[in-house]
């Protein structure tokens, strides 16, 4: 998955356009609870250095909320990391480069939407 499917999934699962509330940044994106306006999802393209990845070079992200029992065992999932930027006992980085698998994307994001309800 990339970023833009990314937005088309989110899109049409939970009906929320992205927000882009960082002025100087259009290439980080959010997506938030209608109701109670809690981010669920941050995308983001920043250094792969960041989350420990030795090569050169950007990389597009994700971090969404995920739940404490299996953190670490999401880390070993391909294309999962510790959160870049964000508590890494509550939320998880997520490669947007074809590394993770399609259906473990949709799931953190179901399971971060439901978190943070």
């Amino acid at each position: 998955m990339n970023k833009p499917e990314l937005e088309k999934y989110i899109l049409k699962t939970y009906n929320v356009p992205k927000e882009t509330p960082f002025k100087d940044d259009s290439n980080s994106w959010v997506f938030r609870h209608k109701e109670n306006k809690k981010w669920f999802i941050i995308a983001m393209t920043i250094k792969k250095e960041r989350l420990g990845i030795k090569n050169e070079g950007m990389i597009d992200v994700f971090n969404v909320k995920a739940e404490q029992g299996i953190i670490n065992m999401l880390w070993r999932e391909r294309g999962v990391y510790p959160a870049y930027h964000m508590n890494k006992e509550h939320w998880i980085s997520v490669c947007l480069d074809g590394s993770a698998d399609d259906g473990l994307i949709k799931e953190v994001i179901d399971t971060s939407f439901r978190l943070t309800l």
